[in-house]
């Protein structure tokens, strides 16, 4: 079985399933601008880049994105013939014209986010001015997933509250499957240490709060649970800090007076910097090490795609305080298998962090049904298992969802 995995910077969120695929005897390709990480046994197609949209003309450069990745399946066609199904990401375009290549070829879309105007992240922020130019960029921005979403036999979002974003019309498309979530590497150890930077060694006896984002910003939380993190450091004098995650912006805008946010926010506080530690970004077994010895996970969101980060360290067993938030109430039940705090309120957020030190006995429960959750709901082999009989039915002719 040939198939075509799309995405602008490979591997993504098919990392696991190309890897499965491979092993199961397929032939996988990637086409991409970039490949992250080279994968075994997969062949990259690279597409041109086209460089970042300037403002506003998302359609020009949606329409560029797609253009390139058309023609560069349509070598492909011609030197090896149609592949047997693509599955490709729809948020920037590169599946617009998949079609017109491939007029007999099934075609499954990648749905992680719809933007919204209201009720999402767009003016989550109380200082948020959603503009009619904003708008309109939102509008241009979708307008490639939609295209797109038309001509394609079936869809995959990774949860349902990603998926309910979507306009209702494309619903009976888009299925719900998470990527899934390695639970066998991602799974409790007593054992396990951390070394920081300055050669302390961690462990889970000791009072550790952890925090994870691509990029510290405002869209992960990250002012509030500094914020939080400088009340928790006067109370708590034994409680150590541990940050991952770079300086640069992922989701947000950067600041207008260039400065990152880490400075900003360690300048705000005026927290102890000896009692927290940024490593930066890590090799993911360090990171587990970290969800594993970890007396309290902070996750905070604006109303966005839920990371991966939440469900392993819930996996871990970490006890997780999320933000009370759409991606979050999908896998968090306040008090069962997490807790939940406001997202703006620092204080409630160091109140939960210290409940946290403070009854690390009594948190068993909740950590063992926080990993539950995700073995029943998120497991990698039934995520995988999941995907694969989609894409066998599809491309066998079955086009129903």
């Amino acid at each position: 079985m040939k198939i075509v995995l799309v995405h602008r910077h490979g591997p993504g969120q098919f990392v696991h399933l190309a890897c499965h695929l491979a092993n199961a005897g397929w032939q996988v390709s990637f086409l991409c601008e970039a490949m992250n990480v080279q994968l075994p046994g997969i062949r990259t197609l690279r597409q041109p880049v086209t460089p970042p949209p300037p403002a506003m003309p998302f359609a020009q450069y949606h329409q560029d994105v797609g253009l390139k990745a058309a023609r560069t399946l349509e070598s492909l066609v011609r030197q090896e013939g149609a592949p047997d199904i693509v599955y490709g990401h729809i948020g920037w375009g590169s599946m617009m014209f998949a079609r017109d290549v491939l007029p007999r070829t099934p075609l499954i879309g990648y749905c992680e986010h719809y933007y919204h105007a209201t009720g999402r992240d767009v003016g989550f922020a109380p200082d948020d001015d959603v503009s009619f130019a904003k708008r309109r960029q939102l509008r241009l921005r979708n307008s490639a997933q939609l295209s797109s979403l038309d001509q394609l036999n079936a869809a995959i979002s990774p949860t349902r509250w990603q998926k309910s974003a979507f306009p209702k019309a494309y619903h009976h498309k888009i299925g719900v499957c998470h990527e899934g979530i390695d639970t066998h590497r991602c799974r409790p150890n007593p054992q396990a240490t951390l070394v920081l930077p300055d050669g302390r060694t961690l462990s889970a006896d000791d009072q550790v709060i952890t925090y994870v984002a691509r990029d510290l910003e405002p869209y992960r939380g990250f002012p509030t649970f500094i914020r939080a993190a400088a009340k928790l450091a006067e109370e708590k004098p034994d409680a150590v800090f541990v940050v991952v995650g770079g300086d640069g912006v992922s989701y947000g805008q950067p600041r207008a007076d260039g400065q990152k946010w880490r400075e900003v926010m360690l300048a705000e506080t005026g927290i102890d910097r000896s009692r927290i530690h940024f490593l930066g970004q890590i090799p993911h077994d360090q990171l587990i090490r970290m969800y594993q010895i970890s007396s309290a996970h902070i996750y905070l969101t604006y109303p966005f795609v839920l990371s991966w980060s939440t469900l392993e360290a819930m996996a871990c067993g970490a006890p997780v305080i999320a933000s009370d938030t759409g991606p979050c109430h999908e896998v968090i039940r306040d008090g069962h298998n997490g807790l939940l705090t406001d997202f703006w309120d620092s204080d409630a957020l160091a109140a939960k962090m210290a409940y946290c030190l403070t009854h690390k006995s009594d948190l068993r429960t909740m950590r063992e049904r926080a990993r539950k959750t995700i073995i029943d709901h998120f497991d990698l082999g039934q995520c995988l298992e999941k995907q694969t009989s989609l894409l066998e039915r599809m491309a066998s002719g079955n086009t129903e969802l």
